[in-house]
């Protein structure tokens, strides 16, 4: 069993391997961590970053074609990697994104926030490193662990998964400080034995586009309606492990009114708004008619793959989801035609398109042991 300072800043513990003590001047509590077994080597350390659980998911499905990788992550997306049977620590708290009635706000406090979030975690990640001795370092948007693995691992393979090759929240003068974080960003990339991104396209240099990353299942589409109960006609709203999505269940309440007699509805608000971890949402992407989601890359890809078609909403100002659903002809403002659109769905057939993705990314992280 070891003991290391983790990236907490709250009065109350992190989790239950969360102890609390007086910093030294008594002013602030000081979070230590209790990592079991972490005395082992880890062959595969894999950071994971904790916004959403969309990295947790893809990452899971990669993870599921390997051996011996423990993860670092934090909140929920540790419960949802532990719930799929592998070891995970619990040492990061993101700063939350501040959505007002479906838009982005405060993108300015939101950055000043993640960066130090980000000092904290470089800290914490570092520490890992060094106690682990890994056999090569893995991160997925987790930059601040790459950056402590840049400055500590020599020649120790570094790989990162990522959606996204540069930031855009911020625009004006305060963009400038994010185009400096992006400078810093691509540096650490090209540094990178292998960079990967989950989509189709062209490799180049050490980039490699390995297509979507996606769970596997087992199970036929028939058997996994009947285990959760969807006998007619269902549409599925799903919103991720963040509050972000709040708007996106208040906009669907009376929609679900409405299709009553043409569909159920199934909501799940996720652990930010009162649910639990739902380990087995792929299978009910899979089993639904229809998909009704924010514009999380994970959730799109799971949604192609198994051919379930799929409403996806943006918050308004995250580049990163506008440009998601911006691909298959959404916008922020479809919020306001649900009901039309979900219809239309309804009406489409499935079209399965599947993704080979997670088992080229592991064949990659393999093949650099």
């Amino acid at each position: 069993m070891m003991r290391m300072p983790c990236a907490g800043t709250f009065a109350t513990p992190c989790s239950d391997r969360c102890e609390l003590t007086a910093s030294r001047d008594g002013t602030l509590p000081c979070h230590t961590f209790i990592c079991y077994g972490a005395d082992a080597s880890a062959v595969i350390l894999f950071f994971t970053s904790p916004i959403g659980l969309g990295h947790a998911s893809r990452d899971a499905a990669v993870a599921a074609h390997l051996d011996d990788v423990r993860f670092v992550t934090g909140g929920p997306a540790t419960a949802l990697l532990e719930g799929n049977g592998f070891a995970a620590d619990d040492m990061y708290r993101p700063p939350s994104f501040e959505v007002r009635s479906g838009r982005l706000a405060r993108q300015a406090l939101w950055m000043v926030r993640y960066y130090r979030y980000y000092r904290r975690c470089k800290g914490v990640a570092g520490r890992i490193i060094r106690e682990c001795d890994p056999d090569i370092v893995v991160a997925d948007e987790d930059f601040a662990a790459l950056a402590a693995a840049t400055s500590l691992t020599g020649a120790t393979p570094r790989v990162l998964i990522t959606d996204i090759l540069e930031s855009r929240f911020l625009g004006g003068p305060a963009g400038m400080v994010e185009r400096k974080m992006n400078g810093a960003m691509r540096r650490m990339m090209d540094g990178c034995n292998t960079v990967m991104m989950p989509q189709d396209g062209p490799d180049r240099s050490n980039l490699r586009m390995v297509g979507p990353i996606v769970r596997d299942i087992t199970e036929d589409r028939h058997t996994l309606r009947e285990r959760f109960g969807m006998t007619g006609k269902t549409v599925l709203v799903t919103v991720g492990g963040t509050a972000a999505g709040r708007f996106l269940l208040d906009a669907m309440k009376p929609v679900a009114e409405r299709l009553r007699g043409t569909a159920d509805t199934a909501i799940l608000p996720g652990p930010a708004l009162g649910d639990g971890i739902i380990h087995d949402l792929h299978q009910r992407v899979m089993a639904a008619d229809v998909v009704v989601s924010l514009a999380g890359r994970s959730t799109m890809d799971e949604a192609a793959a198994y051919g379930t078609p799929g409403v996806f909403i943006p918050i308004s100002g995250h580049f990163e989801q506008e440009d998601n659903a911006a691909r298959l002809g959404y916008a922020h403002d479809d919020v306001h035609r649900l009901y039309d659109i979900i219809l239309e769905k309804l009406a489409e057939p499935r079209h399965p398109r599947p993704a080979e993705g997670a088992r080229r990314a592991a064949a990659i992280i393999q093949s650099l042991i």
